[in-house]
């Protein structure tokens, strides 16, 4: 009988501890299948089957363990198995036992062997049917069950560490902002600067890394949002018509917070870049949400255009002002047809769709005369400057020379 049961478990462990509650409730015939946890000196239920019965028994309830069996299973002074609840003198005495006939409940381990909890089977009638073999059944599922658990508190445990090292990122700051300038190619002077982040915090990992772990515990929005304010403080350093621009993810540009960031700058300077990996649920909520922004003179980007379906599918969607070039179409262009054709046709729909390009990625000589030959003027890339400094990038907006040192 196990081996049919488990022939049928489903695919994906999220939905293992709920199949096996049915699974086991219908087996055993009995009216309510629960998995609870121990918090102090109490009986948390973290899951529940109970057909019919939902308003009596939910996750979350709570009982004293005085109150219950389990410590009594536990302790050796209940049984595992109870066919008859009244059949049992500890059972018999206590209140509880008015509402249960029959009982059937295995400890849940956790890795270390420290007691999680009960899985727990009870129906209002007795049923003298249920023998040894049902607890069998009962501990076998329990230990699925217990190292699903397992996997859970694992994540959940990794998932908190997460959490503190970035809330702790957040709150003292641990990053810097440097500038990319965006240049002209026939004046090589900067129009603009692309704000990118530096994360000085331990350990040591690249910027996506930083951003993708925040969104994995939900405070994605909160580290985007105080990493944008402080590189918009640095813009009106900037001389006038010095374009900065800024990189955020859908749910920070549609959060309630985010058009303030802009209050007392100059709209007609601001970029705000979305990517090409970007998910975009909802594009009319998107677009609608930034149409008042764009209405004041705020730019949109997409950036990325090249590297995949998602940017062409966002430039259709939000119809930005500015189409950015994915390193991959730069790369070689100067030696590949087929991306000297893309980027002859990226550049073609910007020109009918009223949008400008800008090239990203220029690392050789031959890829910026060929990017011109095309007819785009601007770009960025280590050949026309690498990141600065705010100081060397206020130096360079203001008529100095890049630096060739990465910041």
């Amino acid at each position: 009988m196990l081996k049919h049961l488990i022939g049928h478990t489903p695919g994906t462990d999220s939905d293992l501890v709920k199949w096996t509650l049915e699974t086991v409730r219908k087996h055993l015939g009995m009216d309510v299948a629960y998995i609870s946890e121990f918090v102090d000196d109490q009986s948390v239920f973290r899951y529940v089957e109970a057909p019919g019965l939902e308003e009596m028994i939910k996750p979350g309830d709570a009982h004293s363990l005085d109150d219950v069996y389990c410590r009594h299973i536990l302790e050796g002074r209940l049984p595992e198995l109870m066919p008859d609840t009244s059949l049992e003198p500890v059972a018999a005495a206590m209140p509880i036992t008015a509402m249960i006939g029959s009982h059937v409940s295995v400890p849940l381990r956790r890795p270390n062997g420290d007691t999680y909890g009960m899985f727990c089977c009870f129906s209002s009638a007795p049923s003298p049917t249920l023998n040894e073999r049902d607890l069998g059944i009962m501990r076998a599922f329990a230990n699925l069950v217990a190292e699903q658990i397992g996997r859970d508190l694992d994540r959940n445990k990794e998932a908190e560490k997460k959490k503190g090292l970035i809330r702790d990122l957040i709150t003292r700051q641990d990053f810097s902002v440097v500038y990319q300038p965006i240049v002209d190619f026939y004046s090589n002077r900067p129009t603009g600067f692309e704000c990118l982040t530096r994360f000085g915090a331990q350990p040591s990992r690249t910027p996506d890394i930083w951003f993708n772990e925040a969104a994995d515990v939900g405070l994605g929005t909160d580290l985007e949002l105080t990493v944008l304010r402080h590189m918009l403080e640095t813009m009106l350093h900037f001389p006038d018509k010095m374009s900065i621009s800024i990189n955020a993810g859908p749910e920070t540009l549609q959060h309630a917070d985010f058009a303030g960031l802009f209050d007392g700058l100059p709209f007609d300077r601001i970029v705000v870049e979305v990517t090409e990996h970007a998910r975009i649920a909802d594009y009319d909520a998107l677009s609608q949400a930034l149409r008042p922004l764009r209405e004041k003179g705020m730019k949109l980007a997409v950036d990325d255009a090249g590297a995949g379906y998602s940017s062409l599918h966002h430039i259709l969607r939000l119809q930005p002002d500015i189409i950015k070039l994915d390193m991959s179409l730069t790369k070689n262009v100067d030696t590949d047809p087929a991306k000297r054709s893309l980027a002859a046709a990226m550049l073609l729909f910007a020109r009918q769709t009223g949008s400008v390009i800008v090239a990203e990625g220029i690392e050789k000589k031959e890829e910026l005369e060929a990017l011109k030959a095309l007819g785009i003027r601007r770009g960025q890339g280590y050949l026309l400057s690498r990141p600065l400094v705010l100081a060397d990038a206020l130096r360079f907006a203001g008529g100095g020379t890049a630096s060739r040192v990465s910041a």
